[in-house]
């Protein structure tokens, strides 16, 4: 697995459970998850508004000084075919930025699919009864940036996030 900029993220297993979270990056939204390294799950938390693509930095500072991450796990939209797509950098400059500002390891992790398995997530719930509201754009978001994460904690597989 490729290291983050800021260095390998925390050891499974080491030290005990690690808190992370998960990003599913977008101009309009970011998608938020929590989860750990002991159960491997995680939870949507909701998303963070974004302005052209320019994070809402105070909310994010909040949410991560509330969820006290280890590692920061953003998603990064690849092609089908695996090629870099018009997002690519972008989500790779977000990861960037988070370890600059919050010091600890950014991992990249290719986020193909995320957002339809998301998106069928949430039918499902809505059609057995377990969801009761309309879904939203921010709850796909924060549902993306859960499979995505849940993707990270099962099987380590990261991408350099550096936006080069």
């Amino acid at each position: 697995m490729p290291e983050a900029p800021g260095g390998a993220p925390p050891a499974r297993g080491d030290q005990g459970p690690v808190v992370a979270m998960g990003f599913d990056y977008g101009v309009r939204r970011i998608g938020v998850a929590a989860g750990d390294t002991l159960t491997r799950g995680a939870r949507p938390v909701g998303f963070v508004p974004a302005r052209g693509g320019e994070p809402d930095w105070a909310a994010l500072t909040r949410l991560i000084g509330e969820w006290d991450p280890a590692v920061l796990v953003v998603g990064v939209p690849y092609n089908m075919d695996g090629t870099p797509g018009p997002m690519t950098p972008a989500a790779l400059g977000f990861a960037a930025e988070l370890e600059r500002r919050f010091r600890r390891p950014a991992i990249g992790v290719d986020e193909r699919l995320s957002s339809r398995e998301a998106e069928d997530q949430l039918r499902r719930q809505r059609a057995s009864g377990e969801r009761t509201r309309r879904v939203r754009h921010g709850d796909v978001d924060a549902a993306a940036a859960c499979v995505l994460l849940e993707q990270w904690l099962r099987d380590e597989r990261g991408i350099e996030p550096r936006n080069e």
